[in-house]
């Protein structure tokens, strides 16, 4: 089959994003039991860049449904092959170029400066999903598109001992919990690239902080083994390894 066009120099239409939520919200609500806290939490309008912790294959599709906006997230490349890909394409969700995610992050500009959400993981790629360190694209979004950074915790969707691209069970017990949007550091005397690593910072941080609150809050524990990646690995926030 051949390859989608992966290299988006607009936004994409916020069409795919409106009917992919009712698919990710049966997987969600029927296939998986699916608790999402926070949604008050989340702007209902407005440029908005949400953050999430990734620790499973799930955590994209199953996140885009319970959340109260369309959203574009950010998806490494390698998935936009066969029907997934059409799919993810016609879900309106961005690719990320393995050679670059120049293309990626200025498709995700754009939605955010027609008032868009974009979500990214900001770790780049599954793993524990204690958030330990973050990659500079959800801060480049943040601050190129003036958006409000919102932070998620993903809970439940791995557990110690299963692949990152393990598909748990039906009726699992999983738990998505949206925090209070981020306070960002002043980057108004800051190069851009000095804003850049300070709200880089920021988002790790304050991520980080929100996960353990949710754990802590659920019950539901982070996988606690470290799945180890090749050194080619896609990073799913515009950036490579």
């Amino acid at each position: 089959m051949a390859k989608t066009n992966r290299h988006q120099d607009v936004a994409p239409s916020d069409f795919g994003p409106r009917w992919a939520r009712w698919v990710g919200r049966f997987l969600a609500r029927i296939i998986w039991d699916t608790n999402f806290a926070g949604k008050e939490r989340i702007p209902k309008k407005g440029p908005v860049v949400l953050v999430a912790n990734h620790i499973g294959i799930l955590d994209g599709p199953l996140l885009l449904g319970v959340l109260p906006r369309p959203t574009h997230f950010l998806v490494k490349e390698e998935m936009f092959v066969g029907p997934i890909g059409w799919l993810l394409q016609k879900a309106g969700q961005i690719s990320v170029d393995r050679g670059s995610g120049r293309a990626a992050l200025q498709a995700s500009l754009a939605v955010l400066k027609r008032g868009g959400m974009v979500g990214v993981f900001p770790e780049g790629v599954r793993g524990q999903g204690a958030v330990s360190q973050a990659r500079a694209g959800a801060a480049w979004l943040a601050v190129q598109g003036g958006a409000t950074v919102v932070p998620v915790a993903i809970l439940g969707t791995r557990r110690t001992g299963e692949s990152v691209n393990n598909v748990p069970w039906p009726r699992r017990k999983l738990a998505m919990i949206a925090g209070r949007p981020l306070i960002m550091p002043a980057t108004a005397d800051k190069s851009r690239r000095e804003a850049v690593t300070l709200v880089t910072d920021a988002i790790q941080k304050g991520l980080s902080e929100h996960v353990i609150r949710a754990v802590a809050a659920t019950g539901i524990q982070l996988p606690e083994d470290q799945p180890l990646h090749s050194a080619r690995d896609v990073r799913e926030d515009g950036q490579r390894e």
